[in-house]
């Protein structure tokens, strides 16, 4: 059985990733943000996530609660990539393997542009907005600053000028699976 957590910083990629890492080794995937994010009717994933962080919902302790604890009962059973924004701490005693991906910031803004087809001078604004709320609310709550995950990580790796499967190898070479 193993777990593997993956985690890193909106618009890098974690998501692509996780899903490719978890067909390619038959696991199960679990996404605490897409759980999150479909509690929005909003048309793109970023807009998604800050109406979810915008609305009475997505500021409520016990929702994050819940999440939470979906991530730890479904790790516990095992066989699993986990990808969300808190997943390396969430599951830092659980997971097998903690991956960090790491991005840059206009990297990432593009490649958010263009999945949610939108112009990136909007996008980077959109993005900037998204991390400020996300850094605010889980300091508030957790008294944590997700960018730490990435000192817990087994494996940091740079995506930002590596495609999907360049990533999804580098990955596979450094967790020997």
């Amino acid at each position: 059985m193993v777990v593997i957590a993956i985690s890193g910083l909106p618009g890098a990629g974690t998501s692509t990733i996780a899903k490719l890492l978890a067909k390619k080794l038959k696991l199960k995937y679990f996404s605490p943000g897409e759980y999150f994010k479909s509690h929005s009717k909003a048309r793109t994933q970023m807009e998604q996530a800050k109406e979810v962080f915008e609305s009475g919902k997505g500021k409520q302790k016990d929702f994050h609660e819940k999440i939470d604890k979906m991530q730890i009962e479904l790790a516990k059973k095992g066989n699993i990539v986990i990808c969300g924004k808190l997943s390396i701490l969430m599951l830092k005693d659980l997971a097998d393997y903690k991956i960090w991906i790491d991005c840059s910031f206009n990297e990432r803004a593009r490649r958010a542009a263009e999945r949610d087809q939108i112009d990136l001078k909007q996008m980077k604004k959109m993005l900037k907005e998204r991390e400020e709320i996300e850094k605010k609310e889980w300091i508030k709550d957790y008294g944590f600053d997700r960018e730490k995950q990435r000192e817990m990580a087994d494996v940091v790796i740079d995506s930002s000028k590596l495609n999907e499967e360049e990533t999804l190898e580098k990955i596979l070479k450094l967790i020997n699976l």
